[in-house]
């Protein structure tokens, strides 16, 4: 295992970009207005505006496949 420069006090937090499985719009970090659901034990996230179209089928738990 390597080590930073400056110790651990100098790593950064984890910053990465997501996707929208469902339309493709990305986003530096988690925004607070997106869902994401595990399908077939994947994670996939999804916009505010694809959460805000298909929220029926969200709640009603059907994987985004069907929405």
């Amino acid at each position: 295992m390597t080590s930073l420069p400056g110790g651990d006090s100098a790593r950064q937090p984890d910053q990465r970009t997501l996707v929208c499985a469902r339309c493709g719009t990305a986003a530096e970090a988690t925004p607070l207005t997106w869902t994401y659901s595990v399908e077939d034990g994947v994670r996939r996230h999804f916009c505010e505006a694809c959460s805000r179209e298909n929220i029926r089928a969200i709640e009603g738990r059907l994987d985004s496949d069907r929405w």
